[in-house]
């Protein structure tokens, strides 16, 4: 075997950009650009695969295989050398490529006489979108040089691709038009219809010549904008105009800015012959191929703070003003691969609606958007590519549509939906005063989660009649370091101001599983949410929770109070948990500060095992409250955030059923108030079939108490339990067939 030692990328770059200059249609130019490579390479073959969709390579452009099978060899991305290339998005390097594993013949390609392969991935942006191969006779190890050259080469053709540079009227329709309609097909993350323009987290940047004319002076422009980068975030920082968390982002930001290893590899890619800006999208890219393998929520979150500060130097360097980047339109729908909650925070409730490409619907992100009560879409695939900022776009968060640029036909029928639901939303304000009391006199407490301020002003015009939930975790989750004891008790006491006469009820730290801290290292658990999490760590390192019920009692300052310890599995935790909070308060008396007026300490019942717990426990209990979203995974041994297995299950199966009537029924007898919280009970039929099984209190986001509201007062809940108890005695699956045909009968406003 023989060890290259490199290629002159400077000279193959200029090559290059003289080739795309020439006129000439897509194809001429990619045949152009692999004769340049093979020749630099001194290789006999170099071919290009670009994709066609987000499962299929093509054939695209070579030298040295049969031409004939240009446009008409096809390979799914994971098969063959090539598909390993465009799957794992690294190179493949090898001496005897038909021997190596994996290795797929493709006999009209004319290469089984080719032994040695190497592949580049042609990606910008953390997407592949094609490949770059290089191939000879001789069996030869390329060299980490070689391989650096080829993945230089490979970002001009990327650059190239997104300009379509390869676009012509044969069968080269590379690029994305941005033009034609597009639809996606995502997941649910938040209910709600909107219809707007679309605002890119991340806008499309162009650059128009990826090629540097002089190294020195893309080196001399790359070392200005980060000396400018450095001088942003010092500015805000000294002007103190980024306060809590926001600052100690920017601080985090500024060490980063000034990372050695970051700037090396920038600062050599210029010196390889791009330019500035291709620089920064090339140790971007690597960045989100990183981001892509890890696992580990605290080091993701570094390497998305990487991420955000290459956006910030790529608008340095282009010029763009940062109102203009950031500016947010009048029905701005925001477009992202994904988000952290506090860059969607950012945004506000300015937005009309959230797609993103990545996303759970237990992230962080998801929980913001409940708060802010915008559409949320998540796993819509391709979107950020398709999306341009301003174009028109419909998303329809109940079914996980996402309709860009859409036809009038299709628009208009969407117009008619959101019609629709105006007209019932001015139906849900006139029952806003009104209880949630069936026909046959039964009332139901309707109350909201909450677990930002900014969910606190939705409390009086929803017509809550409380706080049923307030997540505590989510000030801990959007900062860079762990809050202060004052910063605690101020935002609480604000809480409770906001809520004025109407309870509040605070559960403490539910973090771990999905919900991991930036500052607190995740441990390597082989399944999080059966792991330690929620009261485990509260338990385990009483610290925090110290810190969190202290502020709880100062915030309260005379008024009344309400504690609730999430993941309880069984009596002895609870316990625990709850004299941690009584000796507290003995230890705030003896300081001379002023307690709550009344405490009233609950648990989450959120595994199975609390249903069955002593006697004891419900009675020591004040209150607890069903956490619908955990229980029904435990339940069902399904992962909520495997779509695979989570929509296989529905709330109304019978057996389901049957377990929160066990719950009622024990919780009336032992006279323990109990209520069901989790996004089920916001769903209209789902929060009735609840209120048939016993449940007589329900908390759920803002906008759906209205509708919930409105189904109860419409109904016998009497009847709706002969519905349900005739369905489950029929030996059928789930009540919801037989409950939905009934409401249909009887015209009931679903």
């Amino acid at each position: 075997m023989v060890e290259r030692t490199g290629i002159n990328s400077q000279t193959l770059l200029k090559r290059l950009r003289d080739a795309l200059a020439e006129a000439g249609e897509g194809q001429a130019r990619l045949d152009r650009i692999t004769y340049l490579i093979a020749c630099s390479m001194e290789a006999e073959v170099c071919s290009i695969y670009l994709r066609r969709d987000d499962t299929t390579l093509e054939l695209c452009a070579t030298y040295g295989l049969k031409p004939e099978a240009v446009h008409e060899t096809r390979l799914r991305v994971g098969q063959g050398l090539v598909g390993l290339v465009a799957d794992k998005a690294v190179p493949v390097n090898k001496a005897d490529a038909p021997a190596a594993r994996g290795f797929r013949y493709m006999p009209e390609t004319g290469e089984e006489v080719y032994s040695s392969f190497v592949g580049v991935p042609i990606q910008r942006l953390g997407e592949v979108l094609g490949v770059l191969v290089v191939q000879s006779k001789a069996a030869r190890i390329y060299s980490d040089d070689e391989i650096y050259g080829l993945e230089v080469v490979a970002m001009v053709i990327a650059e190239m691709t997104e300009l379509g540079a390869f676009t012509g009227p044969d069968k080269m329709a590379i690029a994305a038009q941005h033009k034609l309609p597009f639809f996606a097909k995502g997941l649910r993350g938040q209910e709600g219809v909107a219809e707007g323009v679309v605002l890119l987290h991340e806008p499309h940047i162009v650059i128009a010549n990826p090629v540097a004319d002089d190294p020195e002076v893309e080196a001399a422009r790359l070392q200005e904008a980060l000396d400018n980068l450095v001088a942003e975030i010092d500015e805000l920082l000294n002007r103190g105009s980024a306060i809590g968390e926001q600052r100690d982002v920017m601080v985090a930001y500024r060490l980063f800015a000034q990372d050695k290893s970051w700037r090396r590899r920038m600062f050599e890619t210029v010196e390889s012959g791009l330019a500035a800006e291709v620089a920064v999208e090339k140790e971007q890219t690597s960045t989100r191929t990183r981001m892509a393998r890890v696992k580990d929520a605290y080091i993701r979150e570094r390497l998305h703070d990487l991420d955000d500060l290459a956006n910030r130097l790529l608008r340095i360097l282009t010029g763009r003003d940062d109102a203009e980047a950031r500016g947010i339109p009048e029905n701005a729908i925001l477009v992202a691969r994904n988000i952290g909650p506090g860059e969607l925070l950012d945004y506000g409730k300015k937005l009309k609606g959230v797609v993103l490409e990545e996303g759970s619907v237990g992230s962080h992100a998801a929980i913001v958007a409940r708060s802010l009560a915008i559409p949320l879409v998540i796993h819509a695939k391709r979107i950020t590519r398709e999306a341009l900022s301003g174009d028109a776009i419909l998303v329809d968060g109940e079914t996980g549509l996402v309709h860009l640029r859409p036809e009038d036909t299709v628009a208009k029928a969407f117009r008619e939906k959101i019609a629709m639901q105006a007209e019932a939303q001015t139906a849900y304000e006139g029952l806003r005063d009104k209880p949630a009391e069936s026909l046959d006199g039964v009332q139901i407490a309707l109350h909201m989660n909450g677990g930002l301020m900014v969910d606190l002003p939705s409390l009086e015009p929803s017509g809550a009649e409380g706080v049923g939930l307030y997540r505590t975790e989510l000030q801990f989750l959007l900062r860079s370091r762990v809050p202060r004891r004052g910063e605690l008790v101020k935002l609480y006491s604000k809480v409770m101001d906001a809520a004025g006469e109407k309870p509040v009820v605070f559960r403490t730290l539910d973090i771990g599983s999905d919900k991991a801290l930036p500052y607190m290292k995740r441990l390597d658990e082989p399944n999080p949410a059966l792991g330690w999490r929620a009261i485990r760590i509260g338990l385990d390192r009483p610290g925090v929770m110290r810190m969190q019920l202290q502020a709880l009692i100062r915030a309260a300052n005379g008024r009344r109070l309400n504690v609730m310890f999430p993941f309880i599995a069984q009596f002895e935790e609870f316990r625990e948990a709850r004299q941690r909070l009584l000796d507290e308060l003995e230890k705030e008396a003896r300081a001379g500060h002023i307690l709550p007026a009344n405490v009233r300490i609950g648990a989450m019942l959120e595994t199975p095992s609390l249903a069955f717990a002593p006697d004891q426990f419900f009675q020591l209990a004040d209150f607890i409250s069903i956490g619908g979203n955990d229980l029904k995974q435990f339940f069902f041994a399904a992962d909520r955030e495997n779509e695979r297995v989570r929509q296989r299950y529905d709330t109304l199966n019978v057996s389901f059923l049957s377990f929160i009537e066990q719950i009622s029924d024990r919780c009336l007898r032992l006279s323990t108030p109990l209520s069901f919280c989790g996004e089920d009970a916001g769903r209209p039929v789902e929060a009735l079939a609840f209120a048939a099984m016993g449940l007589r209190a329900l908390s759920m986001r803002p906008a759906s108490v209205g509708p919930v509201k409105r189904l109860l007062r419409a109904v016998n809940l009497a009847e709706v339990r002969e519905v349900i108890n005739v369905a489950r005695a029929s030996g059928e699956q789930s009540v919801r067939p037989a409950l939905m045909d009934w409401l249909r009968e009887n015209r009931m406003p679903i």
